[in-house]
């Protein structure tokens, strides 16, 4: 008997300290591979270096950019970690050289201390992408079963795999702050890709609040990359170390100069200053239209398309139907309505700051624009905006303003209402809209097999009442 137990105590002891001891590992080992990940180099610079690190909007002349743009300093600064104590939003319209200029400040510090991945909106892929960014397997490949211990990961949701990460990484920013005695940096681009709803809403608010925690205590520097307006308004409600870096288009003296070098360079041609000024007139400062005019044989004839391009967008999604539209796309109509009568304000606009000839010396013509909620007032609808930015027709800076998502939209819209008779043809649609609704809220009422005298009908449905219909034959004066 004492031997049975001896060898069953035995047994159960070797067991214990075996699976302890596996728990042990793995958790250093977790660790580990935490810390390695941000070691120098990264797996978004080793896909650039597949690309031959050429961004698809900055263009490269012996592996320097050829366009420097002012926000690089500060950026460069973030990424190295020597701006310390908050974490930061790069807000701004797509192709305006945000990610191309993460990369390259990436770049000269050779990825040490740094992690980048793409947001997803949904959850588990977005789950999936950071722990490929922290080389975290969420517990996934723990064998702690074996030892008959539950496994760590069942019957959790991704929010809390994405904390677990989080508790992880917080441990080794610890480690690397006594050794390196800077913060690591954690990058998130494309954060408008989340969905605006619950799920999305709470994976924001989980990851800002450990930003807030982070940039207190200098461990992590946070950085949301974005092209939409709605994750600054979201972030807003509870930051208080956050700082917004807008990035905005090139200015024109920068852009006409740069790209005048460019085609000097490469195609071994001047271009007059006329064609440059009527280049930026027709796409702006917008680097990724930039890029494209500025490799090309004919350049105005690339201006053409980019803005034809735009155009057939714009156009796609927000055309407007008439008089003649049927009923069941009344809310199609309302969506493209609402664009069309905010698109005819910022060319009205438009035409009454030529009047004034404010054009500013080496910026060019600026796009009109209108506050929030001016553009909400003149649509009458507070809903559509956020949908329009997010599909790149307007745009909403970090200061509220609403304007056109770019210059080639900008002329697409002047095109658009200056046509023959559009102001007639939307006008038309509002009035059907209008009719439509109107239609949906009438009630009729039908009297049958009527008999000679007066009647009277009285009460209202909407405030409880109910319909009394009286009745008075000929000749009777009592009711």
């Amino acid at each position: 008997m004492f031997e049975s137990a001896a060898t069953t105590l035995a047994s159960i002891l070797v067991l214990g300290l075996a699976g302890y001891g596996y728990h042990r590992y793995y958790k250093y080992l977790v660790l580990k591979k935490m810390t390695k990940a941000f070691e120098p180099g990264d797996p978004v610079l080793e896909l650039a270096a597949l690309g031959k690190g050429v961004p698809s909007t900055v263009l490269e002349e012996d592996d320097q950019p050829w366009i420097r743009k002012a926000e690089q300093l500060k950026i460069d600064q973030i990424v190295s970690g020597t701006h310390r104590g908050h974490y930061h939003l790069i807000i701004g319209e797509k192709g305006t050289g945000k990610s191309s200029m993460l990369l390259d400040a990436m770049q000269k510090v050779g990825g040490e201390g740094i992690s980048m991945f793409e947001a997803h909106a949904d959850l588990e892929i977005f789950r999936i992408r950071l722990g490929k960014a922290l080389d975290y397997e969420f517990h996934e490949d723990y064998i702690g079963s074996l030892f008959s211990i539950k496994g760590p990961r069942e019957g959790n949701t991704a929010l809390l795999d994405i904390e677990r990460a989080f508790n992880k990484l917080e441990k080794v920013a610890l480690r690397r702050r006594e050794i390196a005695g800077k913060p690591l940096v954690l990058i998130i681009n494309s954060t408008h890709l989340l969905r605006d709803d619950e799920d999305g809403r709470d994976l924001l608010e989980l990851i800002q609040q450990r930003a807030e925690q982070w940039a207190a205590s200098n461990l992590v520097t946070v950085v949301f990359n974005s092209d939409d307006y709605w994750v600054y308004e979201r972030l807003k409600q509870y930051s208080t170390r956050m700082d917004v870096l807008p990035v905005l288009d090139l200015p024109k003296d920068q852009a006409v100069s740069a790209l005048r070098q460019y085609r000097v360079r490469n195609f071994k041609e001047e271009p007059s200053t006329q064609v440059l000024e009527e280049i930026f007139d027709q796409v702006g400062g917008r680097l990724t239209f930039l890029n494209r005019v500025a490799k090309s044989v004919d350049m105005l004839e690339t201006c053409d398309h980019i803005c034809g391009t735009e155009k057939t967008w714009f156009l796609n999604k927000c055309w407007i139907l008439g008089e003649d539209m049927d009923d069941d796309v009344m809310d199609q109509q309302k969506y493209a309505a609402a664009a069309m009568v905010l698109a005819k304000a910022l060319v009205d606009q438009e035409k009454e700051i030529l009047g004034k000839g404010t054009n500013h010396p080496g910026q060019g013509q600026l796009l009109p624009q209108l506050p929030l909620h001016i553009a909400r007032e003149i649509m009458t609808r507070a809903d559509f905006i956020r949908s329009y930015d997010h599909i790149n027709i307007f745009t909403i800076d970090a200061q509220a303003m609403v304007r056109a998502d770019s210059v080639p939209m900008q002329n697409a819209f002047r095109q658009i209402c200056s046509e023959p008779g559009f102001e007639k043809h939307l006008q038309a649609t509002l009035d059907r809209i209008s009719a439509i609704e109107s239609l949906g809220r009438t009630r009729e009422l039908v009297a049958k097999d009527l008999i000679a005298g007066q009647y009277k009908i009285s009460g209202r449905s909407d405030r409880g009442q109910g319909i009394t219909v009286e009745i008075s034959p000929p000749g009777d004066s009592k009711k």
